[in-house]
């Protein structure tokens, strides 16, 4: 088994408050392993940048924390709680402190914004109907659409705005984490740039913890505090941009320093 790379980040854990933390998670599908005894931790108030080559297994990973897939070993505790040891009542107490964004966005197609927007407060919430239908297009405005996107159907918005109107359905319950599966794939620069200061600020103003997997290297320098670097079934090294552009290992070297990434700018 191969040995998991010193970390640059190691040094700064002592004093961070860790809300997310896996141990020996081992996830399988079938006869192939894609994740193996690894480790993580996410800290109160960062952006987690979660990154690695192709099939590495980095959604397996998110979508395992949250539930959706099951392990065949290891623990996931969320703000101090083992959530195998929960009880029912005590899961979903912690699952509403918690929103997603699926890469795909994941909107119902039948509903308008605002009705897909209202879904988590329609489930977890004894709220009227005219209620919900005020603070979902609160939350509309707070991720930067406009007043009108909230009766329109999903197939009625652009890529970018599809994006925004499934990060405000994650904001629906005012969780303390958020969870990003490649937020900004598929969109233009102008747009991806423009989605990553809307992430930063509600991080800033919201207090929000952020789990987001991505490819986008702008992301990556732009607005995440640290960076995992999954390989070989587990988080091999983790550290700023800047650290990881020193760290000694094939991959994680020509991610870091390769022709994009030498494109970028480092401070």
């Amino acid at each position: 088994m191969e040995t998991v790379l010193d970390s640059p980040a190691a040094e700064r854990r002592t004093d961070r408050e860790v809300v997310i933390r896996g141990r020996g998670l081992t996830v399988g599908f079938g006869d192939k392993l894609i994740l193996e005894d690894l480790d993580i931790d996410v800290y109160r108030g960062e952006i987690l940048g979660v990154v690695g080559g192709s099939g590495t297994g980095k959604s397996v990973l998110m979508r395992t924390i949250i539930g959706l897939n099951a392990r065949r070993a290891g623990t996931v505790e969320v703000f101090g709680q083992d959530l195998d040891a929960a009880s029912p009542a005590e899961r979903n107490r912690i699952g509403r402190r918690w929103g997603v964004l699926f890469q795909q966005g994941a909107l119902f197609s039948s509903l308008t914004v605002a009705q897909n927007v209202g879904v988590p407060m329609r489930e977890h919430l004894k709220l009227t109907p005219a209620l919900v239908d005020e603070l979902s297009r609160l939350k509309i405005e707070l991720v930067g659409l406009p007043p009108d996107a909230a009766d329109k159907y999903p197939s009625e918005l652009s890529g970018g705005m599809i994006k925004r109107a499934s990060l405000a359905r994650a904001l629906a319950l005012d969780p303390d984490i958020v969870f990003l599966d490649e937020p900004t794939a598929g969109l233009d620069p102008i747009g991806a740039a423009d989605f990553d200061t809307l992430i930063e600020s509600l991080r800033d103003t919201l207090g929000l913890t952020v789990f987001m997997v991505t490819h986008d290297l702008d992301s990556l320098l732009e607005v995440t505090d640290r960076i995992a670097v999954l390989g070989n079934k587990r988080v091999l090294v983790d550290g700023t941009f800047a650290e990881l552009k020193t760290v000694d290992h094939p991959w994680v070297d020509a991610y870091f320093n390769g022709t994009r990434a030498e494109r970028l700018k480092i401070e």
